[in-house]
């Protein structure tokens, strides 16, 4: 047996606990604070010995929330939707995209957005042109 898989034989049990995939919701909470505690451990050190074992259990959490929290998808119109909300602004607020009875077209769905209108969106609020496709 190598030295190596000796430690890690010696240690396993204080190691074990976070090296488990989780498979329940308590799996994942105890692997969340234990990223929580790491992450405080390493701080900005992204060349810290424990980065390695960040990132796995960062993989691990980010495969179950999708597997079992996954994030619905959403419509262009619903982002510009809440994008407006989050910002305060009202149809007449978006010029780039036409004159307020075209952003109404466009949010009630009788209106598609074209290039023009998604470039300018993406421009305006600092997004990605994919989120309003």
């Amino acid at each position: 047996m190598s030295i190596l898989v000796s430690q890690a034989a010696e240690h396993w049990q204080f190691v074990a606990p976070l090296l488990r995939k989780p498979r329940t919701e308590a799996d994942y909470d105890a692997l969340a604070l234990a990223l929580d505690e790491l992450l405080d451990i390493m701080g900005e050190d992204e060349a810290h010995p424990l980065a390695s074992l960040v990132d796995i259990i960062g993989d691990w959490i980010e495969a179950y929330d999708e597997e079992h929290r996954p994030i619905p998808p959403v419509s262009g119109v619903e982002v510009l939707r809440s994008l407006m909300h989050e910002h305060g602004l009202t149809q007449s607020d978006l010029p780039g995209v036409g004159a307020q009875s075209v952003v109404s077209e466009v949010l009630s769905g009788k209106r598609q957005l074209n290039l023009r209108q998604v470039r300018w969106l993406s421009e305006r609020f600092k997004v990605a042109m994919e989120v309003f496709a």
